[in-house]
C-alpha cells in the first residue's frame, strides 16, 4: 500500500490488492466510505467511483471529482436483495426475474426509488438504477461499508471509461480519497441498463446482457438507445443536439466508419489520404482484418491501435477504452475508427460506445 502524491486538494491513497492483503485493503476502503469519502475500485465491467449512495454530501463529492453535470442520475451497487429493498419500492415481478437470472452480473435494473434515496443520487428522478456486481471487491465494499454505493465510472465526466487502475490514476488522482488496483476489468464496457418502471421494459444502454437474453426471461423488451441510422447526406451523420456532450469522448476528434469490411477499408483509406494531405496527424482504431486491408504502414498512419478480430467483439470491447485513451495521448488531430465489428456478443454495445465517442460518422 502506498500514497499517490499530488499537489491537488486531496491526497489520494493507492492500494494494490492481493489475496494476502485483501481484508486489510477492503476494511480501510470501507472505513473511507463510511467516513463520507470516495473510493475507486474495479468491477467486472469498468472501474467505478464509489461513495455512500444514501448520503447526499458523499454523493456530491462524486460529482465534484468527476466534473459531472448536476442532475445526471447515478446508479447504486448492492450486495443483496435486502439492499434493493432499502432503496426501491413497488418492484415488479419482471425485475425479480431479471435479478434471479443475471445477478450478480453486468445488468443495471431501473426501479422506482423510495424516500431513502437522495435527490442528488437519482438526479431528481422518481427511479434509480440498481446493480449487484459480479466482482468480489465491490461486493465486499458494499457489505463492509453497510450501505449501497453510488458508483458511476471512475473517470472525468464524458471521457472514456477506465478499464485499468492506471486510467483512474490519470483522471482522478488528487480528486478522490483512494484507488484500489484490482487488475484489468474483465468486460471493459459498462453494464446493460434496463428500465422496468415502464411496460414493456426498455433497454437504455446496451452491454454484456443482450436484448435477446432479456426477452428469454421477461418477454418483449424495447430498445431505447439510438442505432445511428444512415443519414441523407451520403452516409455522413453529425451528432444531434443534446448528444454533443456525450460519454466516452476523447479530446481528439473521432470519425467512425461503419459498414461491410471492404467498403469500410476503402473509406478509411480515403479519409486517411484526405486528412494527411491537409497536414493532419491521423490515428487508426482498427480490427485486425481492416488493418490488413488498409495496409497501415504503407499509407503512413501516424498511430494505430488494434482491437482484435472483427469476429470477436468481446475481445475488442475489452480493449476499446484503452485504445481510445492510448491514441488520445499521442497528439493526433483525428482518430479514424473501424465500425465493421460483428454485432454478436458485445458487438452491439461496442458499436454503441464507438458512436458515442465519435463526432462524425460515415455509413458505407
Amino acid at each position: 500500500m502506498a500514497n499517490v502524491e499530488n499537489g491537488n486538494r486531496i491526497k489520494t491513497r493507492f492500494f494494490r490488492v492481493s489475496e494476502e492483503n485483501f481484508d486489510e485493503v477492503i476494511n480501510e476502503a470501507a472505513a473511507i466510505i463510511k467516513s463520507g469519502g470516495t473510493v475507486a475500485f474495479p468491477t467486472e465491467t469498468v472501474y467505478g467511483l464509489g461513495a455512500e449512495g444514501l448520503n447526499p454530501e458523499a454523493v456530491r463529492k462524486i460529482f465534484e471529482a468527476k466534473g459531472r453535470p448536476p442532475g445526471n442520475p447515478l446508479s447504486l451497487l448492492v450486495h443483496s436483495r435486502v439492499d434493493v429493498e432499502k432503496v426501491a419500492r413497488n418492484i415488479p415481478e419482471k425485475a425479480f426475474r431479471l435479478m434471479d437470472t443475471f445477478w450478480p452480473g453486468p445488468l443495471t435494473i431501473v426501479l422506482e426509488k423510495n424516500d431513502a434515496v437522495p435527490q442528488i443520487t437519482s438526479g431528481s428522478l422518481p427511479s434509480i438504477g440498481v446493480r449487484m456486481p459480479d466482482h468480489r471487491i465491490p461486493l465486499e465494499l458494499v457489505k463492509r461499508a453497510g450501505t449501497p454505493l453510488a458508483a458511476p465510472s471512475a473517470n472525468i465526466s464524458g471521457k472514456p471509461s477506465p478499464s485499468l487502475a492506471a486510467h483512474v490514476v490519470a483522471d482522478l488522482t488528487g480528486r478522490i480519497d483512494a484507488i484500489i488496483d484490482g487488475g484489468e476489468a474483465n468486460i471493459g464496457l459498462e453494464s446493460t441498463v434496463i428500465d422496468t418502471t415502464v411496460e414493456p421494459p426498455v433497454v437504455l444502454r446496451p452491454g454484456a446482457v443482450g436484448i435477446e437474453e432479456l426477452e428469454k426471461v421477461i418477454g418483449i423488451v424495447r430498445s431505447g438507445y439510438k442505432d445511428g441510422k444512415r443519414g441523407n447526406d451520403g452516409g455522413q451523420l453529425d451528432k444531434q443536439a443534446g448528444q454533443k456532450c456525450g460519454h466516452y469522448t476523447p479530446d481528439t476528434k473521432v470519425v467512425l466508419v461503419e459498414g461491410e469490411s471492404k467498403f469500410v477499408s476503402e473509406k478509411i483509406v480515403e479519409l486517411l489520404g484526405n486528412y494527411r494531405s491537409r497536414g493532419e496527424k491521423v490515428g487508426l482504431l482498427l480490427s485486425e482484418e481492416i488493418a490488413g486491408l488498409v495496409a497501415v504502414k504503407e499509407l503512413g498512419a501516424d498511430e494505430c491501435f488494434l482491437l482484435g478480430s472483427r469476429e470477436e467483439p468481446d475481445v475488442a470491447a475489452k480493449k476499446l477504452f484503452e485504445g481510445l485513451r492510448d491514441l488520445d495521448r499521442k497528439g493526433l488531430d483525428i482518430i479514424v475508427a473501424d465500425g465493421s465489428f460483428s454485432r454478436s456478443g458485445l458487438g452491439d454495445a461496442l458499436i454503441n460506445r464507438l458512436r458515442e465517442a465519435s463526432s462524425l460518422r460515415f455509413t458505407v
